[in-house]
């Protein structure tokens, strides 16, 4: 008996297709995260450094100090890639790394040397960078004046970029400025749960990284576009949400209000910071394509915030992760992707990242992860075959288990295991690896 006996609704059902020839397929990683050798070569510290070594502030007492050891790991790290049959490998740089005090007084070529390195690495193997500016790690030393709050960052912002485009641009050809500069401000300033552990700011950061980014972006468009010929955008993360009960207007009204930006302007208990004139000028266009980060869906209601608020929850039927907020969800991947396309003009769209965690005991026959895999991306191929979304490329998160902010080593997003045992740190595939390296293969065709 076919399907149980209960026939897939139309939205579930496979859609066997491919994607073009020219799809860019991705895995990715973030500095801080995975790079260790937290005061090697020069290095300067960061907020995270800092965060981390506070106590309490992450789960188990954990640190990156030593973290996937992928500074001293580049060769490990693209054997892996290969194995996977990515054409592009999404990592980002440490800012403090190359500049340890956040300026561009004292360039700290070893730091830069190491990324050199990498990218030649890849270069051999013939995996094509997409290089992150910012995923995080602010240098220490910026944060001591302020950091995101203080305006002065747009301009050591730039300065920064500026840094890596001349050195580095000749060989990367996609740049990320920021890395879901929501969560920067909303955790780390706003509610104080990532570093810098900033508490009821994140209006004034979230304002800064905006006019960071939009500073970025002009420079690589005025000074390097033309020798480079790169993209340049920012990464912007959005769950899809759907009404806790779709026959109540309010919930209705609830799930509009969360996908919209602006849905806090209205909120009169904050004071927000405006933009010039000259600013949203400055700001508008400052993107080469929609660069997407995206997890789960989420259940809509209002809370009382002036009329404004928004609550939000889960179907209990829906499967967990390893994360209290990641659902396994595919149906609203092809529904917030149709949703960028039009709202936003179909702008081509590249899925930055896309994963699942599992926690406790370790089985490499990860079934729910390849589980994931397979039900987003074919639900990402339908919203590119049937509903016309210009998806350009895909990004899966992670490559290997890593330290993953606030939850230490206990939530796991790898399509590789790292054997934090064993003082080597291998990384072992799971079983979603394999699967990922043959959908990539079959270019989405799921056999």
């Amino acid at each position: 008996m076919r399907d149980n006996g209960f026939p897939l609704p139309d939205d579930e059902k496979t859609l066997y297709g491919q994607f073009p020839k020219t799809f860019k397929w991705s895995t990715a990683s973030a500095a801080y995260q995975i790079e260790g050798s937290w005061r090697a070569h020069g290095k300067g510290l960061s907020i995270w450094d800092k965060f981390a070594h506070t106590p309490l502030r992450v789960s188990n007492s954990d640190n990156a100090d030593i973290a996937c050891d992928s500074y001293n790991k580049i060769d490990k790290d693209v054997e892996v890639l290969k194995r996977l049959k990515v054409s592009h490998y999404r990592f980002s740089v440490s800012w403090p790394r190359v500049l340890p005090d956040g300026t561009n007084n004292h360039i700290n070529e070893a730091g830069l040397n190491y990324y050199h390195r990498l990218l030649d690495a890849l270069e051999a193997a013939n995996i094509q960078p997409q290089v992150t500016l910012y995923h995080w790690d602010l240098p220490l030393a910026l944060q001591k004046v302020g950091g995101w709050e203080n305006e002065t960052i747009v301009h050591r912002f730039r300065d920064y970029a500026d840094v890596l485009f001349s050195r580095l641009g000749s060989r990367v050809k996609f740049w990320i400025t920021l890395n879901e500069p929501y969560i920067v401000a909303n955790l780390g300033y706003g509610y104080g749960t990532f570093a810098p552990g900033i508490v009821g700011k994140q209006y004034i950061a979230a304002h800064n990284l905006i006019k960071a980014h939009a500073e970025a972006w002009h420079l690589y468009n005025d000074k390097y576009r033309a020798t480079q010929g790169g993209l340049i955008s920012i990464t912007i993360n959005s769950d899809w949400v759907e009404p806790r009960s779709p026959y109540k207007q309010e919930d209705v009204d609830a799930a509009k209000r969360y996908l919209q930006v602006d849905r806090c302007k209205h909120q009169k208990s904050f004071p927000l910071p405006e933009f010039t004139p000259e600013e949203i000028k400055r700001i508008n266009g400052t993107h080469d394509y929609f660069g997407f980060n995206h997890y789960t869906t989420v259940l809509s209601f209002p809370v009382d915030l002036g009329n404004q608020g928004t609550g939000t929850t889960h179907d209990r039927t829906w499967i967990e992760s390893g994360s209290f907020w990641l659902k396994i969800t595919p149906f609203g991947f092809r529904k917030i992707l149709k949703f960028i396309k039009d709202e936003y003009g179909n702008p081509p769209v590249y899925v930055t990242e896309n994963g699942i965690s599992e926690r406790g005991a370790v089985d490499l026959n990860d079934i729910h992860r390849t589980h994931y895999y397979e039900n987003y991306i074919n639900q990402a191929l339908k919203a590119h075959v049937l509903d016309g979304v210009d998806l350009r490329g895909y990004t899966a998160w992670s490559l290997m288990d890593n330290f993953e902010w606030a939850a230490g080593y206990s939530e796991r997003f790898g399509l590789f295991f790292v054997n934090r045992s064993n003082p080597t740190l291998p990384r072992i595939p799971k079983n979603s690896a394999s699967r990922y390296a043959s959908i990539i293969t079959c270019n989405a065709h799921l056999l």
